[in-house]
């Protein structure tokens, strides 16, 4: 390594030892601490992950505990955090490592990213820190940092982009810290190389070194492609309600858009509240206009405040019926009906409909 890809390296681990962020994963870096936190943080804040990576680690303590969790168990840990398919292949992965692996993580990232849901950033990172691996773990403050260091002009979501960037860290990682390494850059980016035109360069160790910085163009990296918009669907949401109090739960399709969670029950559209009578009659059994069977009646309709979600490429615009029914005969209807106290227990249901739950955690007085 050069007097000047030293003095980098140098540079940057003395900044982080100094200024690295103080996260609950790091204290005890284990590679199942590594590995869960690695999976919360895709898509999702550092802040908001601190407390369901407590509850989850309480919960579930290690792989063993992981793997042997029932489905309901690990998804209710996860409600919230959102993109569902994480934690189904993390018990997957925990259950492949029981199995194959003796209940110990593999070392190295070859062997990482043969786990399911463990890509190339993910085994990286693992490979890294809890193991000592020296691999970049390229994630989008890696790039960002790198294409403003560099001046890169490519699309820096491409695959050759990243390659190049995977490259040229690798020519500073060092032998005896690839793991600090790793989390310095990532920490540079979170909080000193900013996105959204935001960069701190003042505070940044590597700004001498940095080509953007030098002649003023920050703002202009990274390359990145303008957005798709949004889909945007039009949703009702229907809080059925029966006399004792249960509510009505449907599970969604094991593939696709929030994939095997619970949900309320839901129409296409937005619908009138003479429509979602009609809807519910025949959600439950009965042609319109006709009684409903095994005792089914609607009580009351109540109209409930409109909310609105956005996933990665569809916008939700949700209005809401509380729908208060008779005598739901168990078993007749392919829903589950469940009493308040079960549902926030026991039944994940998706971040989208919250504004819906809060509804029932208000009507039912459910404290946290």
């Amino acid at each position: 390594m050069s007097l000047n890809r030293d003095m980098k390296t140098e540079m940057l681990l003395a900044w982080y030892d100094r200024n690295g962020r103080t996260l609950p994963w790091r204290s005890d870096p284990t590679p199942y601490h590594v590995w869960l936190s690695e999976i919360m943080l895709q898509q999702t804040r550092v802040e908001a992950v601190k407390e369901y990576y407590r509850r989850f680690t309480e919960a579930l303590p290690d792989v063993r505990a992981l793997a042997q969790a029932p489905e309901e168990q690990y998804m209710k840990l996860w409600e919230g955090l959102g993109y569902y398919s994480r934690v189904r292949n993390l018990h997957k992965a925990a259950v492949q490592i029981m199995e194959d692996h003796g209940g110990q993580m593999p070392p190295t990232k070859k062997e990482l990213s043969e786990l399911s849901g463990i890509g190339d950033y993910t085994s990286s990172a693992i490979a890294s820190i809890a193991f000592g691996e020296r691999t970049p773990a390229i994630d989008g403050n890696l790039l960002r940092v790198y294409a403003r260091m560099t001046k890169e002009e490519e699309n820096i979501k491409t695959g050759t982009a990243k390659k190049k960037a995977e490259a040229w860290f690798l020519k500073f990682m060092p032998e005896d810290r690839p793991g600090d390494f790793n989390q310095a850059v990532m920490d540079l980016g979170a909080t000193v190389c900013l996105p959204n035109g935001a960069p701190e360069c003042g505070r940044c160790p590597w700004r001498e070194f940095c080509r953007a910085h030098a002649d003023g163009t920050e703002l202009r990296y990274p390359v990145i492609p303008p957005k798709k918009e949004r889909r945007k669907e039009e949703r009702t949401i229907l809080l059925l309600v029966d006399e004792t109090g249960r509510i009505a739960l449907r599970k969604r399709p094991e593939k696709g858009l929030l994939a095997g969670l619970w949900e309320y029950p839901a129409l296409e559209g937005k619908k009138s509240s003479k429509e979602v009578l009609s809807a519910v009659r025949e959600l439950l059994g009965g042609a319109a206009g006709n009684p409903l069977p095994g005792g089914f009646d609607v009580l009351d309709l109540e109209f409930l405040p409109k909310a609105k979600h956005i996933f990665s490429h569809i916008e939700w615009h949700m209005t809401g019926f509380a729908v208060r029914v008779r005598k739901p005969a168990v078993g007749e209807v392919p829903l589950q009906w469940v009493t308040p106290q079960e549902l926030f227990e026991t039944y994940a249901v998706p971040t989208a409909l919250v504004k819906y739950t809060e509804w029932i955690r208000d009507q039912f007085k459910i404290t946290e």
